[in-house]
């Protein structure tokens, strides 16, 4: 480690900054490819099935939630219904 030492030392880090989880997902963009909406606010989808989800601690509510097949990409993804009876409207296979 001297004088002129500089590119060896560049070198060596560019070669170790793959080990940070941050500059890997960062440089690589993998936010954006594990999104299933795909960087979007809201997508489209159909309607596999309803189900209900436990809240967590320290509530006990059953959330009133849906399977949605998205029509972007295919992928399968739980969304939640908002409002009161919301679900008596969805049906199976609605969009």
């Amino acid at each position: 480690m001297g004088l002129r030492n500089a590119a060896k030392l560049m070198k060596r880090r560019k070669k170790f900054r793959w080990s940070d989880k941050s500059f890997k997902a960062r440089v690589l963009d993998l936010y954006a490819k594990s999104d299933p909406l795909g960087g979007a606010n809201q997508a489209k989808g159909i309607v596999l099935q309803k189900v209900q989800k436990e809240a967590r601690q320290p509530n006990s509510a059953m959330r009133k939630c849906c399977k949605v097949q998205l029509t972007k990409n295919g992928r399968t993804v739980t969304a939640f219904i908002p409002g009161n009876l919301a679900q008596k409207f969805l049906d199976e296979h609605d969009e």
